[in-house]
């Protein structure tokens, strides 16, 4: 069986004598997180978790980095890109982002050209992975 980001945390947080509870708190993050993270249901971190993380269970980055999943592999179709924008322009609040399903951070830049019409520009970026709705 291939070894993941979860069974990886919750083999060394073992091996270490740390309950979920006791690494949330050595780490000084959240219980909810490290059940997330242990569960599976986070498989990217952002970069003060896992270096929290990595300092609590005395591993390194790369141990942590390694396990993550690559993102960036995920390649988002123009299409869905327009569909995002449109949604965020008719005001939907609950837009799920296309790399990892967590939800998009979304607002409406109000912009003037050049004739100084107003342009309405949509913005999004992932409260979890890399995603960003860029112009």
């Amino acid at each position: 069986m291939e070894e993941t980001l979860a069974s990886f945390v919750q083999k060394t947080r073992d091996n270490l004598g740390m309950s979920a509870k006791g690494l949330a708190q050595r780490a000084n993050i959240d219980l909810s997180v490290i059940e997330d993270i242990e569960s599976g249901k986070d498989l990217f971190l952002p970069v003060t978790i896992r270096q929290k993380l990595a300092k609590a269970l005395r591993c390194s980055l790369d141990d942590l980095l390694a396990l993550e999943r690559g993102y960036q592999d995920i390649i988002v179709s123009e299409d869905v890109i327009m569909s995002i924008r449109n949604r965020i322009l008719n005001h939907e609040k609950e837009i799920a982002c296309p790399k990892c399903g967590q939800p998009l951070v979304v607002k409406i830049e109000k912009m003037y050209d050049l004739e100084d019409n107003l342009v309405l520009q949509p913005k999004a970026h992932c409260s979890k992975c890399v995603f960003q709705l860029r112009d």
